[in-house]
């Protein structure tokens, strides 16, 4: 009776032991899964942070007609690789300046070349295909806050064309005087489009983006404000 009642007690200690390493093991991995768990977060709060802090400039094609047409982006008239998105380098903090001041070669710097208080990128829309094609251009509001795209400036030069871009007059009276045209929409800043763009033909785009000091809504309540623009091209037809 005595030995049954060790061999129980030498069992029930293993079964005790089993469960004290089977409970320190999964303590080890719950741990682990909380680490990864909060690393997860912590880079989509970053990503998130400076998304919506600072905001970007994104210049894309359509993959597809990338590859079935070679329609292609590229920082330089000359290129080694299909690109079908670009990004501009980011101004991290931004103050209001006059569009009197910026530089007048603007257009003459491939990639970004920004200033202290504006955006300026420079890239080439190319066709790489064999085939002649016509294309249209959409640059989109992807994401506003505190309305600082009341007082935003779009300068969008086309092959040398530069056009000034502005948001509707907060008072609905139209353009502001230094803009050639409004903002298509709350979200669509302008359009372009290409036809008969022939194979090998490029398209040089600068894009330049400021806030307008002598904007009447150039006020403090928009300090601290964010956007994020996009520049989006497709194929419209194939000849």
């Amino acid at each position: 009776m005595a030995d049954e009642e060790k061999i129980r007690d030498v069992l029930e200690l293993r079964r005790t032991t089993k469960e004290v390493k089977r409970h320190f093991v999964l303590m080890r991995v719950l741990a682990l899964l909380v680490i990864i768990l909060v690393l997860i977060v912590a880079i989509a709060y970053a990503i998130s942070y400076f998304y919506d802090k600072f905001g970007s400039f994104t210049v894309k094609v359509n993959k597809y007609d990338m590859i079935q047409q070679g329609l292609t982006l590229s920082e330089t008239p000359e290129y080694d690789k299909a690109n079908a998105v670009l990004n501009a380098d980011i101004v991290y903090d931004i103050t209001n300046i006059s569009g009197e001041d910026l530089p007048d070669n603007l257009d003459m710097v491939n990639g970004s070349h920004n200033g202290d208080d504006y955006i300026a990128y420079t890239f080439y829309l190319i066709n790489s295909g064999d085939d002649t094609i016509s294309y249209k251009g959409e640059m989109n509001i992807e994401n506003v806050t505190k309305d600082v795209d009341e007082a935003v400036r779009i300068a969008v030069y086309k092959n040398g064309q530069k056009t000034v871009y502005g948001k509707t007059k907060s008072n609905g009276g139209g353009k502001e005087s230094d803009c050639d045209s409004e903002f298509l929409s709350s979200s669509i800043v302008m359009r372009t489009e290409g036809t008969e763009f022939k194979p090998k033909e490029k398209d040089k785009y600068t894009v330049v983006i400021w806030l307008e000091g002598n904007d009447p809504d150039c006020l403090d309540n928009i300090v601290g404000g964010t956007l994020k623009l996009s520049m989006d091209f497709k194929i419209v037809e194939t000849t």
